[in-house]
This record gives structure tokens, sequence and C-alpha cells, in this order.
């Protein structure tokens, strides 16, 4: 049986003030701006689009935070591609405060504030303190070496 082909994804930690942008999912939960990449199009067009969709922020990405692969063996479901990137807001818009077909709503949080939120993950914590860390990034488009 042949692997299906890579799926892509996008996650974003967007900082501004020392807060993080955090969207409230369908089920309640909270997490980073994130989705898939559709066909055709680049991931740092996507992570925009997808901020954009969920939380009604314009973003710039300031770089990559890291790479994860899971690849398809022995699954024949594919291989999964995940790439988080750091950003900041392009301007000050309020957050998406009202709910739509991708999520209820998104808000500013230190970090220091996940901790009382029910988050979808808690990789969540582990993004933004990565993010926090100081740690060099990746130019944004380093992934075009990851996947050749």
């Amino acid at each position: 049986m042949a692997a299906e082909p890579a799926t892509y994804f996008v996650l974003g930690v967007v900082e501004r003030r020392g807060r993080v942008l955090l969207v409230q999912e369908r089920d309640g939960t909270w997490y980073l701006p994130a989705g898939r990449v559709e066909a055709g199009e680049d991931l740092v067009s996507a992570l925009a689009r997808e901020t954009w969709e969920e939380a009604r922020q314009l973003v710039e990405v300031r770089g990559l935070l890291a790479i994860e692969h899971s690849p398809a063996l022995p699954s024949p479901r594919g291989a999964r591609w995940r790439f988080v990137f750091a950003a900041r807001p392009r301007v000050d818009l309020p957050p998406k405060a009202e709910p739509d077909e991708h999520t209820l709503r998104a808000g500013w949080f230190a970090p220091s504030e996940l901790e009382r939120l029910r988050l979808r993950h808690h990789e969540v914590r582990r993004w933004v303190a990565l993010a926090a860390s100081g740690r060099p990034l990746l130019p944004p488009d380093a992934y075009e070496f990851a996947l050749g």
C-alpha cells in the first residue's frame, strides 16, 4: 500500500508587547493560529491566511522557530510536516470577537495566563516559551531547503 502525499501545516507564535495571540477553537479550547497549507500556497502565505481567518490579524513573519516531520512509515497516511513560525502584527487591530466557521474568537495573553486556559494541546506553552527564549530564528524561507 503506497503512502499518501505529505501534508503540510503551519503554526504561528504571534507576539505583541509581551503577549501572545491565541484563538479559541470551536470546541472551546485555545490554540495558536494554525492550519493546513492549501495546494499551491507557500508556507508564509498560509500562516498569514490562517492568522487572518482565525484571529483577524495581519502578520509579519519574523522567522522559523522549528520544523517537525512525522514520516509516513509504517502508516499509509503520508508524512506530516509542521512549520512553526515566529511572527508579529503588521498593524494594531483588535482581535476577532465574533464566532465564524473558523474560530470563536481570538485574544492576546501573557505567557503566565496560559496556565488558566483550557489549551487544545500543551505544546502551546512549549512554542510560546521557545519564541520568548531569544533562540535565533531561521529565515522565513529556510523551509525551502528542508523540502528540497
